[in-house]
């Protein structure tokens, strides 16, 4: 599948996923540094950024996302790349470690892990976020994301540092959330406990330390099904990123 994207560096290739709603310059402040030892490839999911669409008569899930990515790697000729992916996309980088597809997964905060309460909760604060993107006229959305304060209300409950956050970096990301044609029918095919099959490639899991919306208790259940301990992103909400981009950077590339 045609997906939109932008590739960096030299080396092993490594696949970068974001979460929903979201697109690929997401992994701006990571990207560099991944590039420096690694050939990155960064993209949009489908129905998602600048990406088209699923075709007709495919649903939008976790699942049929990942099939995209894999498709969309079988096309550009890279065979078992590392994958990192943050909150779908972390679901979906263990998705594909379960297929054993890929040479390693690491999942920041992945979707997946949550109890019942926990997924209606995280669902009414991305609905809430989404109509709050849509309803944003121009300048305001600009005023929003200059302001250090409005962007602590805006976007505090997916980052713990807003003030590090680039206002145009903000502006685009709002915008994309806005138009993201895949959005609501993702949201909704999410269920209770889903994680994936036990991974057949190695995985490795991280938590920012202040994630507001998939609560960093979820982790324990991604420690009981990875058999391993999940690393904690100190400092860090459920887009760390931005952040701590050198924290990050190691940690994908130390997985």
């Amino acid at each position: 599948m045609d997906l939109a994207f932008e590739r960096r560096g030299s080396g092993a290739p490594l696949i970068l996923i974001h979460g929903i709603g979201h697109h690929w310059q997401g992994w701006l402040p990571v990207l560099d540094r991944l590039a420096a030892a690694r050939t990155v490839i960064a993209l949009d999911l489908p129905g998602f950024g600048a990406s088209p669409g699923l075709p007709d008569g495919v649903p939008y899930t976790a699942e049929s996302l990942a099939d995209a990515v894999e498709s969309f790697c079988a096309r550009l000729g890279v065979r078992e790349p590392h994958v990192a992916g943050n909150s779908l996309g972390g679901y979906i980088a263990l998705e594909l470690a379960s297929r054993g597809v890929v040479r390693s997964a690491v999942a920041l905060s992945p979707a997946g892990f949550w109890s019942r309460p926990e997924l209606l909760y995280c669902q009414a604060v991305l609905r809430a976020l989404r109509a709050t993107a849509r309803s944003l006229p121009a300048d305001r959305l600009a005023r929003t994301a200059e302001s250090r304060y409005l962007r602590t209300v805006s976007a505090g409950v997916l980052v713990a540092r807003p003030g590090r956050l680039d206002p145009a970096a903000l502006t685009a990301a709002t915008e994309a959330l806005a138009r993201s044609a895949g959005f609501d029918e993702t949201l909704e095919s999410f269920t209770g406990l889903m994680p994936p099959a036990p991974p057949k490639s190695p995985v490795t899991i991280a938590w920012g330390e202040h994630d507001r919306l998939l609560l960093r208790r979820q982790a324990v259940r991604a420690a009981r099904w990875s058999g391993q301990r999940v690393k904690l992103l100190k400092g860090c909400g459920h887009v760390p990123m931005s952040d701590d981009p050198e924290l990050v950077a190691e940690v994908i590339l130390r997985g």
